[in-house]
């Protein structure tokens, strides 16, 4: 770990640019700055920059009360958290008491003239974040329902990517990445139901971790799919900082059935305990080819891929061609439907509201809203024959039938398993998108792993790993079994630390 006191002279411009969670708590400790200073200088970087990039919905009025109430328990010698200090962002989707929940439509945004939803509660991860310690600085920006891999169709405008403002920020996690790349923070909550804490990492040169399903508990998120699909995880600059948040994220609760399956798959010694630089060497790893995807990769990704297939060779890694061939997983996969999971979006939705205030029920607040997002032209729209709104809304508290979403997943994650027993697999490196990131205006984005790793619920894990030409990143995307969080990171951190490939953005004021 860097010595802390090195900061001041390291840095030119901003002082914690790129600054790690251990270097921080390692600062405090020494008495070489306090959290007052440390979030005040990131208040000051978000004053400077935001209006050219659009990370935040909302600002934590109180981050400087509550950065000197920290500094003031370090001071009488107070047991303090994990994150004692640490400034963190929160995705607008997920509950913060005392901060509205907009869901990042303009009808429930009191700014925009729509309705006011206001938790009475954190969502459960956000009380284990305050519980840790960390900073909460503010809450980040989303698109509209969460349903895009941008921010362009939120009610408070679109977020900008902090690498170059012309590209696609990735979504919908894209206020999140944007305020960790752009060291508007150190850590950030971001959250995915098809993609969105990958893409936006691999859009902005960050660590993601997409963690199994049930691993985290998501009560107090604003779901799509949180039966079946949504999870939440950490936006980081490092993996070990990334590894850090999960220690503090992960695990059973009580609000949340679905993490009963997560009991004795977290690693008691913590998820940092696997951080070590040799971790790749001897592990076997399976490549991206036709078996999984039909689809090419363009040429100048195709020669990142092959650079980065040559650093884990270095690093004493065994790479397996292709091992999905001859198994018809890609001919399956392309013949279900990407939307599969989000039919349980109303039945999520009513356990979300009554979280949120008992009172509350989704027939309510869309009639107050005087919009329903799955009409034409709203940011449903596109997976309206899976919602099937008119039957669900007559009952939301039924849970639909789940049998096809569950026969594809059973079928998905037998035939990963498959090829990890017959190849010895520990994992798989894939390159997160198959192209460039492309511009800001641009709906889509592509990926390799979405909805596979989705639908599966497998873990996966991005690291930057080069840039192409035009300075956008390239990313890695490690993945494997369920609840292998602790070996990815291993392998992930392990290349991280051999290419150290991540380099600052140069922000710019417009």
């Amino acid at each position: 770990m860097e010595n802390s006191t090195l900061l001041t002279s390291k840095k030119e411009g901003f002082r914690f640019e790129e600054v790690t969670v251990n270097e921080l708590l390692a600062g405090y400790e020494e008495g070489s700055f306090t959290v007052q200073e440390v979030v005040q200088s990131y208040l000051d970087r978000i004053e400077e920059f935001e209006d050219s990039y659009n990370a935040f919905t909302f600002l934590n009025p109180n981050a400087l009360e509550e950065a000197k109430d920290m500094d003031r328990l370090r001071e009488e010698g107070s047991r303090l958290g994990p994150l004692a200090g640490i400034p963190i962002v929160i995705k607008e989707a997920v509950d913060v008491k005392g901060y509205p929940s907009t869901f990042g439509w303009a009808p429930l945004s009191k700014s925009c003239g729509g309705i006011e939803l206001l938790p009475e509660k954190d969502a459960e991860v956000t009380a284990r974040l305050k519980e840790a310690g960390a900073i909460i600085l503010g809450k980040t920006n989303i698109p509209a329902f969460s349903c895009a891999y941008n921010a362009n169709t939120s009610w408070d405008g679109p977020t900008y990517n902090a690498v170059n403002r012309e590209l696609s920020p990735g979504g919908s996690s894209s206020g999140t990445a944007m305020a960790v790349s752009g060291n508007f923070a150190v850590l950030g909550v971001a959250e995915e139901t098809a993609g969105s804490i990958q893409v936006p990492a691999a859009a902005q040169a960050l660590v993601g971790i997409k963690p199994s399903f049930g691993l985290i508990p998501t009560t107090g998120v604003t779901p799509l799919a949180g039966s079946t699909r949504d999870v939440l995880g950490p936006h980081a600059r490092t993996v070990q900082d990334a590894a850090i948040m999960l220690d503090v994220m992960a695990g059973y609760s009580e609000e949340d059935p679905k993490t009963k399956a997560s009991i004795g798959k977290v690693p008691e010694v913590g998820y940092t305990t696997f951080i070590n630089t040799s971790a790749l060497k001897g592990k076997r790893v399976g490549l991206y080819g036709p078996g999984w995807r039909t689809e090419s990769l363009s040429q100048e990704t195709q020669d990142l891929y092959e650079q980065a297939i040559r650093e884990l060779k270095n690093q004493g890694a065994e790479v397996i061609e292709d091992p999905f061939a001859g198994t018809d997983f890609a001919a399956y996969m392309k013949s279900k439907n990407s939307f599969i999971g989000m039919e349980t979006f109303f039945h999520d939705l009513e356990k979300y509201l009554n979280h949120l205030n008992p009172d509350l029920d989704s027939q309510t607040v869309f009639e107050k809203a005087g919009q329903v997002p799955w009409a034409e032209g709203g940011p449903l729209n596109l997976a309206h024959d899976m919602l099937n709104p008119e039957t669900a809304m007559a009952d939301p508290s039924l849970l639909p039938d789940l049998t096809e979403f569950n026969e594809v997943k059973t079928e998905l994650l037998y035939l990963v398993n498959k090829v990890m027993k017959r190849y010895e697999l520990d994992a798989f490196v894939y390159p997160q998108m198959p192209e460039a990131i492309p511009a800001l205006n641009v709906e889509e984005i592509k990926s390799t792993t979405i909805s596979e790793i989705n639908i599966s619920g497998l873990p996966l894990i991005t690291v930057p790993a080069g840039y192409y030409e035009s300075g956008s990143p390239f990313a890695l995307a490690f993945w494997g079994k369920m609840w292998s969080e602790a070996e990815l990171i291993g392998m992930a951190y392990a290349y991280e630390q051999a290419t150290k490939h991540r380099m600052a953005p140069n922000l710019s004021k417009i």
